[in-house]
């Protein structure tokens, strides 16, 4: 008889309460079962039409405890003046050069470098050199619900083409919108 995984890892990333039909309200117990996903696993977004976000790990799968993001962001992109009011917010750069303004102090980032955004702070970043590749992590869960809001599913694990043009107006403001439904406000 094979034996199972300890972890319950399968070889292609299973991740718990994912299966239609069995959804599961959060708790401890989906929480408490281990879940891992290889390189290049994830389910991955056209966030913004700009950035590559792969979603590694969300409230279902922690129990409401944090959401995992992997991002790829070409340079020159920016993450303008924000204010999330429901979750902390760290980053862990992986590649790229980054510059981040967070409340009054600006920090200078490179790979292996960490940076924390508590809630209510405002913080925003530019890319530097790159692309830049970071690890987001949000605390409580939820902010993968406006990533899922504001992207479009994706096969190609590669950057999106970048926009003709600017956002307009119209697209501005209905980004604005949607990002307050999730506690999530832009100062510029």
């Amino acid at each position: 008889m094979k034996q199972k995984n300890p972890l319950g890892i399968s070889p292609s990333g299973n991740r718990p309460g994912r299966d239609k039909g069995k959804e599961k309200s959060m708790n401890e117990e989906v929480a408490a079962k281990a879940f891992g996903l290889k390189e290049g696993e994830g389910d991955a977004w056209s966030w913004l039409g700009v950035t590559l976000a792969t979603i590694k790990a969300t409230g279902k799968e922690t129990g409401g405890r944090y959401t995992l993001v992997e991002v790829l962001e070409p340079e020159g992109e920016e993450a303008p003046l924000h204010v999330h009011h429901r979750e902390d917010e760290g980053f862990w750069i992986l590649e790229g050069e980054l510059t981040f303004q967070v409340g009054d102090e600006t920090i200078k980032a490179s790979p292996g470098s960490f940076l924390f955004g508590p809630r209510d702070v405002p913080h925003g970043y530019t890319v530097d050199s790159g692309p830049a590749r970071m690890l987001f992590v949000l605390s409580p869960a939820g902010f993968e619900e406006l990533i899922y809001a504001t992207s479009e599913p994706v096969k190609e694990r590669t950057l999106p083409p970048p926009p003709e043009g600017p956002p307009s107006e119209a697209e501005m403001e209905q980004l604005v919108a949607v990002a307050r439904q999730y506690g999530v406000e832009f100062l510029v």
